[in-house]
């Protein structure tokens, strides 16, 4: 996946992010909305995640596609 790639599928997440979200504003968000909300936050989280890693990589002259999606466990737990 390049950066094009990656960020085109940060945009779609982003959208079915914020439909979900107006769902819940309008008081419509059922379970698995709810479950799906939380999985897409995971996944922008690892998708930024690996941007960086390969935007880092570039800048230090390393290769960018070895950089990896992280797990969960990773991305979610970082200090801010």
């Amino acid at each position: 996946m390049n950066d094009q790639q990656i960020r085109t599928h940060i945009e779609q997440l982003v959208d079915e992010e914020h439909r979900l979200r107006e769902h819940g504003d309008a008081g419509t968000l059922n379970a698995a909305d709810r479950t799906r909300l939380e999985g897409i936050e995971v996944q922008l989280d690892q998708y930024w995640d690996l941007l960086r890693q390969r935007r880092a990589r570039r800048d230090a002259g390393q290769d960018p596609s070895v950089a990896h999606l992280r797990s969960e466990n990773v991305v979610e737990h970082y200090r801010q």
